[in-house]
């Protein structure tokens, strides 16, 4: 099986993009972010087309989730257990689908903005939510995976340059410490391989030639269950979808799994 994560940063403004990458990697089961629509603007007849079922979470704003699959999609969960609000508004960052055994949920975790925004500390309370919602899944005993753009860099590796994150969020105490919260509930970090160079980023910025420089950052995670990453036989970045006119500032993680 073949489980893929992405952040398109506009399904309408990526959907050539993404179509020819689905025809040509073959994913079974993609969790998308970042999708800038709403439920019923998503392009769901083309992807159906290609063989999948799709469940998608959007309100046609700046969120957006979704889940596709070619090998079934049951048990659709939209939302975490206790999420909270931002704004007096539930945005729809999590989907949580169950896809030929494999039980996935898509997040796109807040931003945080800068730690001293309100944004920041709703961040951290969307990552407690996660938590619980990964404890409520019981994943123990069944491949299982939280996979998405978290916003988060895991250690000061996971980016071109510290020094440059020194007053920033994604490289926080705060924000790390939730990333080892999930890994005392039983999820471990598959760290994909890159492409070129020595650091599989999964972002980089659009501006300052980001991308050719490979001023990146690794931020877009696979939490797995043991039964999920010990299934693993490769993982990946595809930095390749980030070339090009119309990419999006993601590329996406790809791994493959022997179940």
């Amino acid at each position: 099986m073949r489980i893929a994560t992405w952040n398109v940063n506009s399904i309408t403004a990526r959907l050539p993009r993404v179509l020819a990458w689905l025809s040509s990697a073959q994913p079974d089961v993609v969790c998308l972010q970042e999708l800038k629509c709403g439920d019923e603007a998503f392009p769901r007849d083309a992807i159906t087309e290609l063989g999948y079922d799709v469940a998608t979470h959007g309100t046609g704003r700046w969120n957006g989730v979704a889940v596709l699959s070619r090998v079934g999609l049951t048990d659709v969960t939209r939302g975490l257990v206790g999420e909270p609000a931002y704004e007096d508004e539930i945005q729809p960052r999590a989907l949580g689908a169950t896809c030929g055994g494999v039980r996935v949920w898509s997040v796109y975790v807040p931003n945080g903005r800068e730690p001293d925004h309100p944004h920041y500390a709703y961040k951290l309370h969307w990552l407690d939510a996660l938590h619980t919602t990964v404890l409520a899944e019981d994943a123990a005993d069944r491949p299982f995976a939280v996979l998405g753009d978290f916003n988060i860099a895991p250690t000061d590796d996971d980016v071109w340059d510290i020094s440059v994150f020194a007053d920033s969020t994604h490289v926080t105490e705060p924000e790390r410490k939730a990333l080892a919260v999930l890994r005392d509930a039983g999820l471990s970090d598959v760290v994909p391989r890159p492409l070129k160079y020595d650091h599989p980023y999964t972002y980089w910025d659009y501006r300052q030639l980001a991308f050719p420089k490979n001023r990146g950052m690794r931020i877009d995670l696979v939490y797995a269950s043991r039964p999920f990453a010990d299934a693993v036989t490769d993982a990946y970045v595809d930095r390749e979808e980030r070339k090009g006119k119309g990419a999006s500032d993601h590329a996406p993680v790809v791994v493959d799994l022997t179940l």
